[in-house]
């Protein structure tokens, strides 16, 4: 699926960290850096969540190489999710392609985007570099930082597919609403964007699942599809 595999991304000189470096699907507890200096590397949902949760407990950055975009968790008692499928745009391409062409937004009940505006955590445009255990901001600014946390996403884990030319260049799976366009009995579930905004996510991965069980047992010759659960 779509959050397999973790992307670190080759910052400048994060090689030469001398601290404690960590991706956030290796995060577990606030407590574990109580008292320490960290930077949150990221301007979405998880860098956003583990940031604002760390700085009860430790002295947080939060640097992102721009704004925060932010969305209403929901909207009049009902998940954003809700009304992006009940209302269709959830599906419209040029609404699928948003998280492509820039940063999905982080959705917010209220608690995060009061605590960033707060300053807790400081919310600071991406650092220039590392050297050792040192970031130096875009401002000329060398500071002592104990840890490092990526919360750079994730990057689809299709490595076992590699061999059948079912991939693109990225990694990324040749489909079309879910449907393999390399192979005629080849099919996806959970991959980005396959036919919803939240194709990749519990929201959206049911729905998917009917549609491509339908389609499934009209390509093999079944009476009809098998449903298991809901």
């Amino acid at each position: 699926g779509s959050f397999g595999r973790p992307h670190r991304p080759a910052l400048p000189g994060l090689d030469t960290f001398t601290g404690v470096l960590r991706h956030s699907s290796e995060y577990r507890r606030p407590d574990d850096w109580a008292g320490l200096r960290v930077v949150v590397v990221g301007g979405g949902n998880s860098a956003v969540q583990i940031a604002v949760e760390l700085a009860d407990h430790a002295v947080v950055t939060l640097a992102s190489r721009g704004t925060i975009k932010w969305a209403p968790q929901f909207v009049a008692g009902r998940d954003l999710h809700f009304w992006l499928r009940v209302l269709g745009i959830d599906t419209v391409p040029q609404f699928r392609v948003i998280r492509r062409g820039g940063r999905a937004p982080v959705l917010d009940v209220g608690r995060y985007q009061q605590a960033v505006a707060a300053g807790r955590p400081d919310h600071r445009r991406m650092f220039d570099r590392v050297e050792g255990d040192e970031v130096v901001w875009p401002n000329g600014l060398r500071e002592r930082v104990d840890v490092i946390v990526l919360a750079t996403g994730f990057r689809p884990d299709f490595g076992y597919l590699r061999g059948l030319g079912a991939l693109d260049g990225e990694g990324r799976p040749r489909q079309v609403n879910g449907w393999s366009t390399t192979h005629q009995r080849l099919a996806y579930l959970g991959v980005e964007d396959q036919r919803t905004l939240g194709s990749d996510s519990i929201v959206g991965v049911g729905s998917d699942a009917r549609v491509m069980a339908r389609r499934m047992s009209t390509t093999l010759g079944l009476r009809r599809p098998t449903l298991l659960g809901r």
